[in-house]
C-alpha cells in the first residue's frame, strides 16, 4: 500500500475534501492539483494482476475514482477546474467535508506497509481498536474472512471501506465496558454489535 501526497501546511480552515476524479487518473489528477500547491492524499495498495502470460504486482486506488485533497472551500474554484476532477463529493450540490480522524486512519494504514485491500462498505459490526503494532489507536469494525481477522476502516461520506489483515491479539472491542471479544464470536462471520 502506498501513497501519499503533501504539500504546503494548510490554511486554518482548509478541511479534507473527497473528490470524484476520471477513474484510472487518479495519480495524474492527485500530481496536478500537488503542482498547485495543493495537500492531495491517495492512497493505493498492491494488487497481483494475471495476463495471459505473466503475473505482475500493480499498485492501485483503494477507492477507484476517488482521491482525498485538503483546502478552503471558499478556495476551492482552482480543484474544481482542474482537469479530471468531476465533483467535490457531498449531498446533493452541498459539497461535505470528510472527517479529519477517517484520513488521518486511512494515512496512518497506508504508512504501515500492512497489507490492505479495498472492502465493501459497513455500518454494522463490532467496532474494536488496534492495541498494539503500527496501527495503535485505530478504530474500525472487527470482521473474519476466509479464516482471517481484519479491522474494517471506511470513510462515511465515500460509503467505501478498506480491510487491513491483523491478529486478534492487537484488538480491543470498544464497547461501554472494554470487554475483549469472546472467541468464540471471531469464528464466523462479521461480528454483529452487542448494543
Amino acid at each position: 500500500m502506498s501513497s501519499s501526497f503533501h504539500v504546503s501546511t494548510p490554511a486554518a480552515n482548509a478541511s479534507w475534501y473527497a473528490l470524484q476524479v476520471w477513474v484510472r487518473k487518479e495519480s495524474a489528477i492527485a500530481n496536478q492539483l500537488q503542482a498547485q500547491g495543493l495537500e492531495c492524499f491517495l492512497p493505493k495498495y498492491k494488487s497481483l494482476r494475471q495476463w495471459s502470460d505473466r503475473k505482475k504486482e500493480v499498485e492501485q486506488p483503494l477507492f477507484p475514482g476517488y482521491l482525498f485533497c485538503r483546502f478552503e472551500y471558499q478556495q476551492r474554484r482552482p480543484v474544481v477546474v482542474t482537469p479530471g476532477v468531476l465533483q467535490i463529493v457531498g449531498n446533493g450540490r452541498t459539497a461535505l467535508p470528510v472527517e479529519d480522524r477517517e484520513v488521518e486512519a486511512l494515512q496512518a494504514a497506508v504508512a504501515s506497509g500492512i497489507a490492505a485491500q479495498p472492502w465493501p462498505y459497513l455500518e454494522i459490526g463490532e467496532r474494536v481498536r488496534i492495541q498494539t503494532g503500527k496501527l495503535t489507536g485505530l478504530e474500525g469494525i472487527l470482521v473474519n474472512f476466509k479464516g482471517n481477522h481484519r479491522v474494517v476502516l471506511s470513510v462515511s461520506l465515500l460509503q467505501r471501506s478498506v480491510a487491513l489483515e491483523v491478529d486478534l491479539a492487537w484488538v480491543a472491542s470498544l464497547e461501554k465496558n472494554r470487554r475483549t471479544i469472546p472467541a468464540h464470536r471471531l469464528a464466523g462471520e462479521p461480528v454483529q454489535s452487542l448494543g
